[in-house]
This record gives structure tokens, sequence and C-alpha cells, in this order.
């Protein structure tokens, strides 16, 4: 199973996109600082939003849709009551 995975960070609201094979170790990377370079600069991330694929490219290729800006204004209606 592939994960597509939204993080926001508790601090500054701000918003991390990826994609993984391993939802929980990656979240947990990502908490000690060792996710990736816009994480690793920051503390706080909790998991806000996922979605679960069979197929490694359409996860992978869903996390790149939704860091366009198509992708972010359905992420803002999909998460309109989370947002509010």
């Amino acid at each position: 199973m592939y994960w597509t995975y939204i993080l926001e960070n508790e601090v500054d609201k701000s918003w991390y996109i990826g994609a993984t094979s391993n939802l929980e170790k990656r979240i947990e990377e990502h908490q000690r600082g060792h996710g990736g370079a816009t994480t690793g600069m920051k503390v706080g991330w909790k998991l806000i939003y996922c979605e679960g694929y069979i197929n490694k490219e359409d996860a992978f290729g869903r996390e790149k849709f939704l860091k366009s800006g198509s992708g972010r204004r359905f992420l803002k209606k999909q998460l309109a009551y989370y947002l509010a």
C-alpha cells in the first residue's frame, strides 16, 4: 500500500505534501526532523489528510497533483471544515 499525505505544522500552519509506502514511519521521521529539508527546519508536524493507493505511481502522481494550484484548491474544498 502507498500513501499520499499532508502534514500541517502546528506552529505556523504550513503544509507538507508527500507520498510513501510506510506512512507511520515517514511521519515519525518528519517529527524527528529527518523527513526532508522542509520539515527538518521546523518541529510540530501532524497528519491532517491521507489517501491510500495500491499502485506506487498513482500515489506519487497524486502527490504531484496536490502540490499544484488545482490540487491546493481541491484540498481547501476537501478540508473546508478542518480549515474553518
